[in-house]
């Protein structure tokens, strides 16, 4: 069978995803990283590994179908991982921290944006679409980095994990539909369409609009998030009430569902990443889900964390070229001012949103930290713009750089920093606890 080079192949990579986050983490390495040192690792020997097993095992087996079974992998393991971070939400607990993540959504957006507005002004002081671009560049946060990170310190429960995860959220969206207006606005210049896209917008005639189009875009992604916010736990009680909880099929219905939320924001020109997490948001919302759903719940944990996420963190990896940092020394003055003005302008948002929030300053410089990795959406986003041309190729080499830059040491400074200054979250004015008098959750 010719399969038997990938079953091969699949096997040793599992193994390295039980083993070497294990191993690394005794140096207080976070899995993430450890995930994507390994896909670094083995990504460009994997021709030569496949090679050699379909010389051993006599049977060719083609690269690049292994190339698209782990890719298809790593996109659902990012579905799963947004799902599960959107689960994690509690909008109760949100207003009640609403200062601390207000303050953080407001200032690490608008901050690192103006730096990156003013980087690129630097360089093409003309180029307005541009500049905007790199603007809500700097502006995105890495979901997908972040929530593992405050995961695996156990901090998802406190007054700082909260406000963390919901400011990247907020933010992360909010960078998301800036990008997505400058898409729009460039298509008014160049009548370009993003390729592959089956989102409606983009095969709108733009003129016959006028500027009435970006406030019908916008109306348009606030309602999908609003109505998926409303339907969605309507759907699940429905569906969930007539499945007995130990079924399997709850958690076909549940995958079934996600995923036409993901392809409908993706009609609109929503991101997987916010498709998802919109999804898991409302999920939890379902009347009944934490109490009557725990199996459900511990199943996509475990087919997530178990399987398909580490396979996430292993394709970003296994697709980061480190050559380019020594491609670019012809623009090595677009890289150090791109890398600088972004991890400066993050750190000292967040740090000062912490600050203005109550936090002490160790805390208030950890916070700034994990806002600083740009991985997946960010890349993907400077691709369309590099595309339709609205960044230049040396400042796509620049965003390039500055993902493998930030996502493989700022986990790790992040962890160790905590150890180092001992850093503590479980004192009281950290917790939230729930309030017995009325059922929801307080600080106490």
């Amino acid at each position: 069978m010719t399969g038997l080079t990938f079953l091969t192949m699949f096997m040793f990579l599992m193994a390295l995803t039980a083993i070497v986050p294990g191993l690394l983490r005794r140096f207080h390495i976070p899995s993430v990283v450890s995930m994507m040192l390994v896909g670094i690792v083995i990504g460009p020997n994997m021709m030569d590994l496949v090679r050699r097993l379909n010389h051993f095992l006599g049977r060719g087996y083609p690269t690049a179908d292994i190339y698209l079974v782990l890719n298809v992998l790593g996109l659902l393991g990012l579905v799963f991982l947004m799902v599960l971070a959107g689960m994690e939400v509690n909008f109760k607990v949100l207003r009640l921290e609403r200062r601390a993540v207000g303050w953080l959504s407001v200032l690490t957006f608008t901050i690192p944006a103006s730096i990156g507005y003013l980087v690129y002004a630097f360089f093409e002081p003309g180029h307005t679409i541009g500049k905007l671009v790199y603007a809500s560049l700097f502006a995105s946060h890495s979901v997908g980095i972040v929530f593992p990170v405050i995961r695996e310190l156990k901090v998802t429960r406190t007054r700082f994990g909260v406000a963390v995860l919901a400011s990247t959220v907020i933010t992360d969206l909010a960078s998301l539909v800036l990008l997505a207006v400058c898409i729009q606005m460039s298509r008014h210049v160049t009548m370009l369409s993003v390729p592959g896209s089956i989102s409606v917008f983009d095969h709108m005639d733009l003129a016959s609009w006028g500027p009435w189009f970006f406030v019908l875009f916008i109306t348009a992604i606030l309602a999908y998030i609003s109505l998926s916010m409303w339907l969605i736990p309507v759907a699940a009680q429905k569906v969930f009430s007539r499945i007995h909880h130990s079924d399997d099929s709850r958690l076909t219905f549940f995958l079934v569902g996600v995923l036409a939320v993901v392809l409908i924001g993706e009609f609109i020109g929503i991101s997987v990443i916010v498709g998802a997490f919109v999804a898991g948001m409302a999920i939890v919302r379902a009347p009944g889900f934490h109490d009557n759903d725990q199996i459900l719940h511990q199943k996509i944990e475990g087919m997530g964390y178990g399987f398909l996420i580490p396979f996430l963190f292993l394709t970003i990896g296994m697709n980061t070229d480190l050559k380019i940092l020594f491609n670019a020394w012809e623009n090595v003055a677009i890289v150090i001012l791109t890398f600088l003005g972004l991890v400066s302008s993050k750190v000292i948002s967040g740090w000062l949103a912490m600050r203005l929030s109550g936090f002490n300053h160790k805390k208030g410089i950890c916070a700034g930290l994990m806002t600083v990795p740009q991985l997946s959406a960010t890349l993907a986003a400077a691709n369309v713009a590099l595309h339709l041309k609205m960044l230049s190729p040396e400042f796509f080499n620049a965003i390039v750089c500055l993902s493998v830059l930030t996502t493989i040491p700022v986990p790790t400074l992040v962890k160790y920093l905590i150890v180092k200054w001992k850093i503590r979250f479980d004192q009281i004015e950290d917790q939230l606890l729930p309030d017995v008098d009325n059922g929801t959750e307080k600080i106490i």
